[in-house]
C-alpha cells in the first residue's frame, strides 16, 4: 500500500537540529551559571557569583533562539515538504553558523555592534529561504 503522503525531502534536517543543539547548549551553560546563586555551588569565598556577570547575557541569548530563528524553523519544515535545493541548504548553514557566532558574540562581550551586523546576516538568510519559499510554492501552485 502506497501512501498518498509525499516523502519529506530531509537535508535541512541537520542545520535545524544544530540550531536545537545550540539551544540545549545554552540551557547547559545556563544552569551552570545560576549554580552558586541556586544550589550554591562554585560559589565564591565570600559567597558570590563568579558568573553574575555573564548569566543574564546568556539568558538574553537563549530567549533569543525562540524569536527569529522560529521564522527558520517553519521555512525549512515547509520546504522539506516543498523540496530543498543548494540555495536553501547555504541559507540555513549560514543561519545556523550566524547562530553560532551571536550566540559567542553576545555571551562573551558586550560588543552590541558587532552583534548587530552578525544578526543582519541571519536575518537575510531567513528572509531568503522565506523568498526560496515563496518561489517554490508559486511553481506548484495550481491556478
Amino acid at each position: 500500500m502506497t501512501s498518498p503522503i509525499a516523502p519529506l525531502d530531509t537535508a535541512l534536517l541537520l542545520p535545524m537540529t544544530a540550531h536545537v543543539a545550540l539551544a540545549a547548549l545554552l540551557y547547559v551553560l545556563l544552569t551552570i551559571a545560576r549554580a552558586p546563586a541556586i544550589w550554591g555551588i562554585g560559589r565564591r569565598a565570600d559567597g558570590s557569583n563568579p558568573w553574575a556577570t555573564v548569566e543574564p547575557r546568556i539568558s538574553a541569548n537563549l530567549s533569543n533562539q525562540f524569536e527569529w530563528p522560529l521564522f527558520f524553523h517553519v521555512a525549512c519544515m515547509l520546504l522539506m515538504v516543498l523540496g530543498t535545493g543548494t540555495t536553501a541548504m547555504v541559507l540555513a548553514w549560514v543561519f545556523v553558523g550566524g547562530r553560532v557566532l551571536h550566540s559567542g558574540i553576545q555571551v562573551f562581550t558586550t560588543n552590541v555592534r558587532l552583534r548587530g551586523l552578525v544578526f543582519t546576516v541571519n536575518f537575510l538568510a531567513v528572509l531568503g529561504l522565506w523568498s526560496l519559499l515563496l518561489q517554490v510554492a508559486l511553481e506548484h501552485a495550481s491556478w
